[in-house]
């Protein structure tokens, strides 16, 4: 075959943003994809019944949409949103619900404490005086030095230390300190469990509140068609080739430098510049490289590694409109049901425990609701997914009892909506990691999104950027910071990082140099 400037490992989002700026500065790229098509987790397909079309992993991106990285690509994606954001349904049946519009916002959240509203808006001015400054944080190389010193001019050492004290927080702490009432506090919370996170976990009041503030500021929007069509601009742009159903086996390395790889059927492709990893780290690390070429400490630290949750995911379609008991359910694009905040601590406590929560909270898309060409007039595209415990297998009936606990959920919701069901999908654990290789044991998030695997310390305790022991080989996968989401930032990071190793002598000298250090 002939030599390209760099191979990407893996056509998920990640590597296709990789490659397209690697091919944007001018390099030859070859991207090797192990299934037969490209996407990853950004897939969609017709799984319940002709006409209905499911988002097959994930949906909805408010972080694809704010994130400078997929804007700067300016990829032809057509977006779309849902009437409503999201709203979260306790189990007495109230509704907190999240709006693009503040006072419709403000106004759920009054009904559950006078004030709430207005501390709403508080909220959301606070974020709007940051929002741009930590997206950028948020989507750089670590450390962000200049985003960061952005931020401590305009919050000054005051402001910076509060914004410091917010970022390490538990969702549960970070709702009570904001908010007097429960709804506002449990559309944090509920946010924050699209992680790994507990809601008493330090750092899960960052995700809630991105995640919700981001709602309120530009929405959850999908893309028209599905979520393979912000996969397909990535494909269309990008003017390398793509092989599929060619999985890696083994980065070639010599003299402590990657060459290139080998894929299963025993072909060697060559890379002159870079290999760049679109895979899980301990894939990257423990397989494709081996011990031979990596430092003894970093093998010791990748058993330390920790997966996130593992997931249950189940699509159907649904031959109305969901019977919601609440109508404020209704409009929105996203539902969070099943708990209460107390509820959801129980719910993690379990998956904590090892133990399968008996009450499951679910995370549901309504995706007709946001797009009307997923499924005919009148109808609903349908999913849910909710978390189990990160374990090696499970068995049809654990996974088909668990589907049974989702169904009598949202049954209880939304009476009828069972006799309404045309057809269903279940996506298992097994099933993902099946479908898409970098979901191991049905785990979405590239590894926990807990503080200790966050920043510097992701995948594993060294520099938080791409560069890996191996000069000329870099992790551009969410095990690498800023970690899971469809937002292309590892993928971008490791493309960037490609191209300053190739563009000054003194750095892989340099990073050698870090690397001796952490490692020895």
């Amino acid at each position: 075959m002939d030599d390209v400037d760099a191979i990407v490992v893996g056509a998920g989002h990640n590597g296709l943003v990789a490659a397209n700026l690697l091919a944007d500065a001018g390099w030859t790229v070859r991207v090797l994809e192990a299934t037969p098509q490209p996407g990853g987790a950004v897939r969609s397909g017709h799984v319940t019944a002709p006409g209905y079309l499911s988002d097959l992993f994930s949906a909805f991106y408010p972080l694809g949409y704010a994130s400078p990285v997929l804007k700067s690509l300016d990829l032809d994606v057509r977006w779309t949103h849902a009437p409503d954001v999201f709203t979260h349904l306790l189990p007495d049946g109230r509704a907190a619900t999240v709006s693009r519009d503040v006072d419709r916002t403000a106004a759920s959240m009054e009904q559950f404490a006078p004030g709430d509203g207005d501390r709403w808006r508080n909220a959301y001015e606070d974020w709007r005086s940051v929002s741009d400054a930590m997206v950028d944080t948020l989507f750089t190389p670590f450390p962000p030095v200049r985003s960061s010193a952005g931020l401590l001019r305009r919050l000054r050492v005051g402001g910076a230390l509060r914004l410091a004290r917010r970022l390490v927080l538990s969702v549960r702490e970070l709702g009570s300190e904001l908010f007097e009432g429960e709804g506002a506090s449990l559309a944090l919370a509920g946010c924050a469990l699209h992680t790994d996170l507990s809601p008493e976990e330090a750092g899960g009041g960052v995700y809630g509140w991105l995640l919700a503030m981001l709602g309120q500021e530009v929405g959850w929007p999908a893309p028209v068609g599905g979520a393979q069509e912000l996969t397909s601009a990535l494909v269309r742009r990008f003017p390398g080739e793509i092989v599929y159903n060619a999985p890696v086996t083994r980065v070639l390395v010599a003299r402590g430098r990657a060459m290139g790889v080998r894929t299963a059927d025993g072909r060697d492709w060559r890379a002159r510049r870079a290999v760049i990893a679109d895979v899980p780290a301990p894939a990257l690390y423990l397989d494709l490289v081996g011990d031979r070429w990596l430092p003894p400490r970093l093998t010791e630290d990748m058993a330390h590694f920790r997966w996130d949750g593992a997931t249950v995911k189940v699509d159907w379609a649904v031959r109305s409109k969901m019977p919601w008991k609440n109508p404020a359910a209704a409009g929105a694009g996203t539902v969070h049901l099943g708990a209460d905040m107390n509820g959801l601590t129980r719910y993690a406590a379990h998956l904590a425990s090892d133990e399968i929560p008996p009450n499951p909270f679910l995370l549901l898309g309504q995706m007709t609701t946001t797009d009307a060409t997923r499924s005919p007039d009148g109808t609903e595209s349908l999913w849910a997914y909710t978390h189990l415990p990160h374990r090696a297998s499970w068995t049809a009936d654990e996974i088909a009892e668990h589907v049974e606990r989702m169904e009598a959920v949202i049954e209880e919701h939304a009476p009828g909506f069972r006799r309404a069901v045309v057809a269903r999908n279940v996506f298992a654990p097994g099933d993902m990691e099946r479908e898409n290789p970098s979901l191991v044991g049905g785990a979405l998030g590239g590894g926990t999104a807990a503080a200790f695997q966050q920043l510097f310390l992701r995948p594993v305790p060294g520099l938080g950027r791409a560069d890996t022991p191996v000069d000329r080989l870099f992790l551009g996968s969410s095990s690498a910071h800023p970690g899971g989401g469809v937002h292309g930032a590892p993928g971008a990071n490791a493309a960037r990082a490609a191209l300053a190793r190739d563009g000054n002598p003194l750095y892989p000298a340099v990073i050698g140099a870090a690397h001796r250090v952490i490692y020895r």
